[in-house]
């Protein structure tokens, strides 16, 4: 009986691993795609500004690729850093009702 907990802790324990692994990695994905972001954009900038300042056509890169991003960001991370994750309701239920103490 024991050895099927010690089974249970440690197959637990390994699906727990694999999953911050793989968050890990696709913070590192997103991380990557933002570094790039950063560093074509502005070639892309100076393309356009050079050779046809008077259209500036590279707003719709800008923006359609920063939308990409942002939505990548939001597959990595959620709602979480705007403070709305998951447990923001049960945070705020007990926070209200410590207040009230």
């Amino acid at each position: 009986m024991k050895t099927s907990h010690k089974m249970e802790a440690s197959n637990m324990q390994q699906e727990r691993y694999f999953k911050a692994q793989k968050k890990v990695k696709d913070i590192r994905g997103f991380y990557t795609h933002l570094l790039i972001y950063c560093l074509v954009i502005p070639v892309i900038i100076y393309i356009n500004l050079t050779f046809e300042p008077h259209f500036h056509w590279f707003w719709f890169s800008a923006l359609g690729w920063g939308t990409g991003l942002f939505f990548h960001w939001m597959s990595i991370f959620g709602f979480n850093l705007l403070g709305i994750g998951k447990d923001w309701e049960e945070k705020k239920i007990k926070e209200y009702m410590n207040q009230n103490k």
